[in-house]
């Protein structure tokens, strides 16, 4: 009896809750958003450093130091030997020096050759250095090219040494060549092999020139000199090549100090030696 009131019911029901039930389903919460996580690196402990585990520092490299530039002659020709000679005499009239010497000079410094550069830098006729020019002025390395220039700074240079060493050929040569520094530390008794050779060389050219200046004297300080320095050489290859210990004999007491005594020394067929030869020492 009571089963179609229900029914009745029932329907209308189940309209109403079908609709709340999809839109329950349509309207369900979102997720909460998740802050990102930020995950430190892994830390790698530090290594206790024993000295044998140390690390080995290579050192740094050092840089070679920059050689100096070497002068260019300039493109333009060579004066002739025969333009150099004829530059010469004027030049030994301005400043007062023997026109032997300084064709002489030039004849050992470049053979005439105006272009000439050493390997360390000496420049033109008479090989100045730029150092050395730049004390007369001359502060272009490019005008030690031009034969009146050198010639006039050279002469000047020589005319120096002239006044300086009280006109000493000998000593005013060797200046020339290894510097008046070396000159005066050693006396003039400068043992250069090359400034040997070169002094002997301007003095011979000085005569052929027609020189009249006394340079004997000079001529054979050279030749002691030469035998110095051979004297020398020989020194210090023996003592760079011979065993100090084999020049003197080691010898050790045999006796206590009292038998040392030369009046307490027993004499007889069984007395020993006072000292004896070291034999460890020779080899």
């Amino acid at each position: 009896m009571h089963s179609k009131p229900l029914a009745r019911l029932a329907i209308p029901l189940l309209a109403l809750l079908v609709p709340l039930a999809l839109r329950a389903e349509t309207e369900q919460p979102a997720a909460p958003t998740l802050a990102p996580v930020t995950v430190p690196p892994p830390t790698t402990p530090t290594p206790t450093l024993t000295p044998d585990s140390a690390p080995v520092l290579e050192p740094a490299p050092v840089a070679e130091p920059a050689r100096p530039v070497r002068p260019t002659p300039p493109e333009r020709p060579r004066p002739s030997r025969a333009e150099v000679q004829a530059l010469i005499p004027d030049v030994a009239r301005r400043h007062g020096v023997e026109e032997a010497l300084i064709r002489a000079v030039v004849a050992a410094e470049s053979n005439y050759n105006a272009h000439a550069v050493s390997p360390v830098g000496a420049v033109g006729l008479m090989q100045l250095m730029p150092p050395t020019a730049a004390d007369y002025g001359v502060t272009s390395v490019a005008d030690l090219f031009d034969p009146r220039i050198n010639l006039n700074t050279g002469t000047r240079h020589i005319k120096r040494l002239l006044r300086k060493y009280k006109n000493d050929y000998g000593r005013v040569i060797m200046a020339y060549n290894a510097g008046e520094g070396v000159v005066d530390r050693t006396n003039s008794q400068v043992t250069y092999q090359e400034t040997l050779n070169y002094t002997e060389a301007v003095i011979r050219h000085y005569r052929r020139y027609g020189g009249t200046a006394p340079t004997q004297t000079a001529l054979d300080q050279v030749q002691t000199l030469r035998t110095v320095r051979n004297t020398s050489q020989a020194r210090r290859l023996l003592k760079k090549y011979l065993d100090p210990s084999l020049l003197s004999l080691k010898v050790k007491p045999t006796l206590d100090v009292r038998s040392l005594n030369p009046a307490l020394h027993d004499v007889g067929p069984e007395s020993k030696p006072m000292f004896e030869l070291n034999t460890t020492v020779i080899r």
